[in-house]
């Protein structure tokens, strides 16, 4: 049988054993206290204390944590913007008496140093400058929250700036004013892109006709040599050559006449169809075939 002090034995070691003992998670940090002073840091396993006279103050994560600060300020141009910072904390190991006992609230402390930075820093820039300078405005809330919290035992791991929000007004706004500057952008590439149509346009038909002239040219060039050697043709046989040029208006005419004819689809066209016009119609000929020839050394000269 066991005696009286046995059992008594046994209720302390129990004691103990459901008082005395506890567990600490990873990246956790118990706080221990000794009859309410502190006594130690214990960090994460299995851990005993004594019962009654220590306790647990309090537990402290040690894994990085964000707090999302919302700040409403004014810009240089007077708008008024919502300002969403998020600030990427965490307590250092070798500080967690510091960051346990000195500050009773730590997310009201960065709450309002980050209220105090970007109330700052805003009120200088314009709000087209906000956006473009919101990394300024990030480093800045991290160098003053580092240089204040890690007296505290924090260390400031980012600073993001991660939304400005204006007036839907002031938003409606902007969209105009962007819608407008590029359907400006768009009218200028539209009207140069005419310009350039017309230019090309102008350009091709007046090549078009500079060749038609050309072809025009060697054309009446080419009929000349024709009829200078079918008067060498008819000199050789004892015709003159003002018999010869009129032999072969008559022919051509004919020609003409013949080829008319034999197109069904033509209109009424009319004609002279007298022989003795012939010597008009030589005279006529002369006359172009003279011009086309002045044209065609002028032409040349130009291009020397």
């Amino acid at each position: 049988m066991i005696p009286v002090y046995g059992y008594v034995l046994i209720g302390i070691l129990l004691f103990l054993i459901i008082f005395g003992f506890f567990i600490v998670k990873q990246q956790t940090a118990a706080v221990v206290e000794r009859l309410g002073k502190f006594k130690a840091v214990r960090n994460s396993g299995f851990q005993f204390l004594i019962p009654i006279v220590d306790r647990i103050a309090g537990r402290v994560n040690l894994r990085i944590q964000q707090l999302d600060v919302l700040v409403e300020t004014k810009t240089k141009d007077d708008v008024f913007v919502k300002i969403k910072v998020s600030v990427q904390f965490v307590i250092l190991r070798e500080k967690i008496y510091e960051a346990f006992y000195k500050l009773e609230n730590p997310h009201d402390q960065i709450t309002s140093y980050v209220f105090d930075v970007v109330r700052a820093e805003v009120p200088k820039l314009k709000l087209d400058y906000v956006f473009e300078k919101k990394d300024d405005i990030a480093v800045a809330i991290k160098r003053e929250l580092q240089e204040a919290m890690n007296t505290y035992g924090y260390d400031i791991i980012k600073a993001l700036v991660t939304d400005i929000d204006p007036a839907q007004q002031v938003k409606e706004a902007m969209n105009r004013i962007n819608a407008a500057e590029r359907e400006k952008t768009a009218a200028e590439y539209d009207g140069e892109a005419e310009r350039i149509r017309i230019v090309a346009k102008a350009t091709a038909e007046a090549e078009s006709k500079r060749l038609q002239g050309r072809g025009i040219a060697d054309q009446r060039r080419e009929i000349a040599k024709g009829l200078e050697e079918s008067v060498e043709v008819l000199n050789a046989v004892g015709i003159n050559s003002q018999e010869a040029s009129a032999l072969i208006v008559i022919t051509q005419h004919y020609d003409t006449l013949h080829a008319i004819s034999e197109n069904t689809q033509s209109n009424l066209i009319l004609l002279p169809n007298n022989p003795s016009a012939a010597s008009d119609m030589l005279t006529q000929m002369t006359t172009s075939f003279i011009a086309a020839n002045k044209a065609t050394e002028i032409e040349k000269g130009d291009q020397e």
